[in-house]
C-alpha cells in the first residue's frame, strides 16, 4: 500500500474505516437513522458557521456542482462564471448542458481572483441570476477570498454557488458572513472519509430561487428540491448509504475535536512553500497559495512520470500530477485532512530529495531539511 499524499482522496483515519463496518439498520425505514443524519448535517452546518441547511448527497464531490447548476439554472438565464482555473472554467459546462447561458470571467490561472478589478466589471455587468466561483481549484492549488467575492455578488442580487471540495475545513470559511447561497463540498479531501458523498449548504435565498422557477428541475438525482421536507416527513427520496455516512459521521467528529486543523494546514502548507523556493524549484502559482495542496512546476531535467514513478517505486508515496492545461507541467501535493501531519510531509519531502536525486534534478538546499526549520 502506498501513503497517500494527493490533493484528494486523502488518508483515512482507523475510527473512520471502523464507523464504516458497523451493523446497518434499513435507512429507509429506520427513524433513528433519519436523526442520525440530520444531526450530522446540524454539526456540519455549525462547524461552516452556518444556519443553512446542510445536505449529504450519495455522490462524489462533483454531484453537488452538478446538482448546484442543475437546480438552478432555467433555459436562457445568464450565469455568471468566475474563471481562473480547470474547476471554476467548469462550471460553464454544467450551466451550458441544463439550457443556461454562461459568461466567463477568465482571469489569469496563475494569480487569485482580483476582487477590486471583479468589482469594477460588476458595476456595468450584473445582470445574472447567479455566479460561480471556486474557493481552492485543485488542479493548480489556487484559493479565491469567497469572503470577499460573494458578498460583491450579492450586492448586485446575484446567487452564489461555491465550490470548496478541496477546501472546506483546511481553510477559514464563515458561510454565513460571505453570503453563499450553495456552498459544495466532498469527503475524500479535507474530511478525510472515502470518495463517495458530496456536503451540500443550502441558503434560504437559494431555496427560494427553486421553488420560483418557471420550468421543472431536469433531474431527479441532482435536483436538490427532493430533500424538501424530508426531516419532517422522516422520509429520504432515496436510499442513503449508510454504511458511507457512519464514516462520514466519525470523520466530522474528528474535525470538531482537532481545534488546531486550520492552523496546523496553514503552518504546513507556509513551510512546504518555503522548502521549495529555498530548493530553487519553482512554485507554479503567483498567489493564491492553498493550505491544502502545493503545485510546483516540473523541473526541466526530468518529467511529471519520472518523478510520480519514482516516488511510489522507490520510496512507496503517491503525490499526483495534474490535467487539462496543466497536463506533464505541475506536480500536487496534497496536505490536508488527514495528510496534514508533519510526520507525513517529512517523509514526502525527504522522498523528493532522493527523488530528485535520482532523476538528476540540482537542488539548492534539502527539502526535508528547511521544512524541518520552518514548522
Amino acid at each position: 500500500m502506498y501513503k497517500i499524499m494527493t490533493p484528494g482522496p486523502t488518508q483515512v483515519m482507523e475510527n473512520v474505516r471502523l464507523a464504516r463496518s458497523l451493523e446497518c439498520t434499513n435507512p429507509d425505514l429506520d427513524e433513528s437513522f433519519v436523526e442520525f443524519y440530520k444531526e450530522t448535517c446540524d454539526k456540519i452546518s455549525a462547524l461552516l458557521d452556518t444556519k443553512n441547511e446542510t445536505l449529504i448527497l450519495s455522490g462524489e464531490g462533483i454531484l453537488g456542482l452538478e446538482a448546484a447548476c442543475v437546480s438552478l439554472t432555467e433555459p436562457g438565464d445568464k450565469v455568471l462564471v468566475l474563471d481562473n482555473g480547470v474547476f471554476g472554467r467548469g462550471f460553464a459546462d454544467f450551466v451550458t448542458m441544463y439550457g443556461g447561458e454562461p459568461e466567463l470571467y477568465t482571469m489569469d490561472y496563475r494569480n487569485t481572483i482580483d476582487v477590486d478589478a471583479l468589482a469594477e466589471f460588476l458595476k456595468e455587468h450584473h445582470d445574472y441570476k447567479f455566479a460561480t466561483v471556486v474557493h481552492g481549484d485543485t488542479p493548480s492549488g489556487m484559493l479565491n477570498d469567497v469572503s470577499r467575492i460573494c458578498p460583491l455578488l450579492k450586492q448586485y442580487g446575484i446567487l452564489t454557488v461555491v465550490d470548496s471540495v478541496s477546501a472546506m475545513f483546511g481553510e477559514e470559511l464563515h458561510v454565513d458572513a460571505a453570503q453563499i447561497d450553495i456552498l459544495c463540498g466532498g469527503s475524500q479531501k479535507v474530511v478525510s472519509a472515502p470518495p463517495g458523498l458530496t456536503l451540500v449548504t443550502v441558503s434560504q435565498d437559494a431555496k427560494e430561487a427553486m421553488a420560483a422557477r418557471k420550468t421543472p428541475i431536469p433531474s431527479f438525482y441532482a435536483n436538490l428540491q427532493i430533500f424538501d421536507d424530508y426531516y419532517e416527513h422522516k422520509w429520504f427520496p432515496y436510499t442513503m448509504p449508510i454504511s458511507d455516512i457512519y464514516g462520514l459521521r466519525a470523520a466530522v467528529d474528528n474535525i470538531e475535536n482537532d481545534p488546531d486543523l486550520l492552523a496546523r494546514h496553514a503552518r504546513i502548507a507556509r513551510a512546504t512553500r518555503e522548502a521549495f523556493v529555498a530548493a530553487g524549484l519553482e512554485l507554479y502559482l503567483e498567489s493564491g497559495h492553498s493550505n491544502t495542496v502545493t503545485v510546483f512546476t516540473v523541473p526541466e531535467q526530468t518529467s511529471d512520470l519520472a518523478i510520480l514513478r519514482t516516488m511510489r517505486e522507490d520510496y512507496g508515496i503517491m503525490i499526483a500530477g495534474s490535467f487539462d492545461v496543466f497536463a506533464g507541467k505541475v506536480i500536487r501535493i496534497g496536505h490536508m485532512g488527514a495528510n496534514a501531519t508533519v510526520e507525513n510531509m517529512i517523509e514526502t519531502l525527504a522522498g523528493l530529495d532522493g527523488t530528485f536525486a535520482k532523476l538528476g534534478v540540482p537542488l539548492q538546499a534539502s527539502l526535508e531539511d528547511v521544512f524541518k526549520e520552518n514548522i
